[in-house]
């Protein structure tokens, strides 16, 4: 593992693998958010042909960035979840695709609109179409090349799988709370994480950091990915809202920077 930098709780490190995925697109509307971002709702394809409903977010630096493509927990939905998430990074410079899974709901507000137009949700797993879709609507934007996966929850395991099968279209993969439980038995996070060979920060909250918690933070270091555990936090990316985060978040977000600001 190549050391790039210190932070409390947690080391870094990196590395690349490929293949190909199929999908298309179509913008819908475009709004401005509280914040003034420039965010288009869009639909594209999934790798199954099903339509997948999601939120493009542009960098006000301008829009050949790298793209964050934010996947959502169990039961939520990309606009709900990433609230307070999305104005950060694109704030930073970073073009943002918040995608509305096949799995998910109104957890944390708003409405999973994926969900909505199928008449129902999924299980965790047949999500990974809309990821894989995701992926190639992003692919067709202009990116600066590099394209980063983020997912929290169920949506962290399958975001391994995308970096262990699509390492090659990808930059980084950032997972927070990767899911090895209850429905996740095929898809579960510890299936992919040997499989990864692009950088890869996995994050957890320290009441996480049990048994499983210290065995999949072994996997990571084990295979030369990174791992940090936030002190106080919450499950998932809701680790970096501090309207829902038990403690200071700052520090798990100064990880997060520099694992991006390394690889971007």
């Amino acid at each position: 593992m190549r050391s790039l930098f210190l932070i409390p709780a947690m080391t870094l490190a990196l590395s690349a693998c490929h293949a190909q995925i199929i999908g298309t697109a179509q913008s819908l509307t475009t709004t401005k958010t509280a914040s003034q971002q420039q965010s288009q709702e869009v639909t594209f394809k999934a790798a199954d042909g099903e339509t997948v409903y999601a939120d493009l977010y542009w960098a006000a630096q301008s829009e050949s960035q790298p793209f964050i493509i934010l996947f959502h927990q169990a039961g939520a939905n990309g606009r709900a979840e990433y609230a307070a998430i999305t104005p950060k990074l694109t704030a930073q410079g970073y073009n943002v695709l918040q995608v509305d899974q096949r799995s998910g709901g109104s957890v944390f507000g708003s409405e999973n609109r994926t969900v909505k137009a199928r008449g129902g949700k999924t299980d965790y797993c047949a999500a990974y179409s809309d990821m894989e879709g995701a992926l190639s609507y992003v692919q067709t934007l202009d990116s600066n090349g590099k394209i980063f996966a983020w997912g929290s929850s169920y949506s962290a395991a399958l975001s391994l799988k995308l970096a262990s099968e699509h390492g090659e279209d990808l930059t980084g993969v950032l997972s927070f709370s990767p899911a090895t439980g209850s429905g996740m038995e095929a898809c579960a996070a510890n299936n992919f994480i040997s499989d990864v060979d692009i950088p890869a920060l996995g994050l957890r909250p320290e009441s996480e950091m049990g048994a499983g918690g210290q065995a999949q933070k072994a996997k990571y270091l084990k295979h030369g990915l990174d791992y940090y555990t936030a002190i106080g936090g919450v499950h998932g990316s809701s680790m970096l809202d501090p309207a829902r985060a038990e403690n200071d978040v700052e520090p798990t977000w100064m990880a997060v920077w520099a694992f991006l600001d390394t690889h971007k």
